[in-house]
């Protein structure tokens, strides 16, 4: 008889051993099955400082200047002797739909780059979609309800004044920020950013709120909405240089894209130092017009920063500068020729 050792083991005779009993997944609040890999940190949701954030402070003034330019000529001629009258609730109107469209604008671009994954590797501060600080459709939301706070203030304009063509302006530059970086093909993936920007935070801003509230378009609105147009361009134009190489990966085609690092950084000087070219005419008409010259000690630093920054925080600190220039630009210029 075999010992034990030397018999022979029927595979089929041995049970099969059992499985372990599959362990199930762990809901992460990353939304990947499984849970978040190892070594990932979860991302952390978006504070109230982060949503006031998202909406750019820094470019708000880029939506102030040219209401206040355009009110400063509005009220000269308004408050001359048989002048219409001054209408405070329609400037403070204009300036609603002004800044409501800016801050729609910023969160409209938030949620449209975000999703597109154009801002995954950007080198500015984070945005709320790309970071999953927050959810697309909650961004999105936000960027809608400042659409229609520009809408309303926009249709109260409409309503008093009774030009009823004011509401396809209105129409136009909803269109216009949703469109930027929204829709199939956003005209700012095709170096035309610059071009709207111009138009409406320059000429429609500025040449709008006078005829709103003085019923004419004067040779004065139409200069310092074109000085204050080429400013916000020269906004735009900085934080695309920032963004140029993340912007070339993903198929974004800004100007700055498309002319090259170096020639950017000199369009960029000539838009901002330009508006004060501008502003000779104004300095011959207007006794006070020269002090809209200290506008220059934001503007000189944040062309030689941009002319020479070597990093992306340095080129954030041009835009800032750029934002101080439109302020101190637009609300100078209005006092001066209204005041």
């Amino acid at each position: 008889m075999a010992s034990p050792k030397q018999q022979r083991i029927d595979p089929k005779t041995v049970p099969a051993p059992k499985k372990a009993p599959a362990k199930k997944p762990v809901s992460g609040k990353s939304g990947r099955p499984g849970g978040r890999p190892p070594g990932v940190a979860p991302v952390k949701k978006a504070t109230l400082g982060d949503w006031i954030g998202a909406a750019r402070p820094f470019t708000l003034p880029l939506s102030i200047a040219p209401v206040a330019a355009g009110t400063g000529v509005a009220y000269l001629l308004t408050s001359g002797e048989g002048g219409p009258g001054w209408h405070w609730l329609r400037a403070l109107l204009c300036l609603a739909v002004a800044v409501s469209l800016q801050i729609g604008v910023n969160y409209a671009n938030d949620y449209s780059d975000g999703v597109r994954g154009t801002d995954k590797h950007r080198a500015g501060p984070r945005r709320l979609t790309a970071s999953g600080a927050a959810k697309p459709r909650t961004v999105l939301a936000v960027a809608l309800v400042f659409f229609a706070l520009a809408a309303v203030a926009g249709a109260i304009i409409t309503i008093r004044t009774e030009h009823w063509w004011l509401f396809a302006v209105g129409a136009a530059a909803i269109v216009a920020a949703w469109f930027y970086t929204g829709g199939k093909r956003p005209y700012g993936y095709y170096a035309l950013g610059e071009l709207f920007v111009f138009v409406f935070f320059g000429l429609v801003a500025t040449v709008g709120t006078t005829f709103v509230l003085s019923g004419e378009f004067p040779l004065d609105a139409w200069l310092a909405g074109t000085a204050i147009g080429l400013i916000a361009c020269a906004a735009l134009m900085v934080g695309n240089i920032r963004d140029r190489e993340q912007d070339k990966l993903a198929g974004k085609r800004t100007l700055a894209v498309l002319i090259g690092d170096r020639a950017s950084r000199i369009v960029f000087t000539v838009l901002i130092l330009a508006p004060f070219v501008i502003l000779v005419y104004f300095h011959l008409l207007y006794l006070n017009a020269y002090l809209v010259y200290f506008a220059l000690l934001a503007a000189v630093p944040a062309a030689v920063i941009t002319l020479f920054a070597k990093t992306p925080g340095e080129l954030v600190i041009a835009l800032r500068l750029t934002g101080l220039t439109a302020l101190v630009f637009g609300l100078g210029l209005g006092w001066a020729i209204g005041f």
